[in-house]
């Protein structure tokens, strides 16, 4: 009897499918940005984000500002360069197209 895919194997297929090497690089660039804060500003951007739901549109302008002061601490910039960086670093050796 053919065994029909479900959605869990193909779940597990695409987790396979992962770079891991890169996805954990990744972490650690994010890691040590996070890290670089201080307790106070990590508390308080957790607290801006719970707040908002996620959804910074539903902050007030005073919290906006003072998430994207906070932010900017992270450098959100540069972090997106090493992340961008990991994945080229990623794709050496291989060919276009695969």
């Amino acid at each position: 009897m053919a065994r029909t895919p479900n959605k869990s194997s193909s779940a597990v297929d695409k987790a396979k499918a992962l770079p891991w090497a890169a996805v954990l690089q990744g972490v650690v660039v994010v890691g040590r940005r996070w890290k670089g804060l201080t307790p106070k500003d990590r508390e308080r951007i957790k607290q801006l984000l719970a707040e908002s739901g996620g959804r910074v549109s539903s902050l007030s302008a005073k919290q906006r500002k003072e998430l994207r002061k906070l932010t900017g601490k992270l450098d959100l910039k540069g972090m997106g360069k090493e992340l961008i960086a990991l994945r080229g670093r990623g794709r050496r050796g291989r060919r276009r197209g695969h």
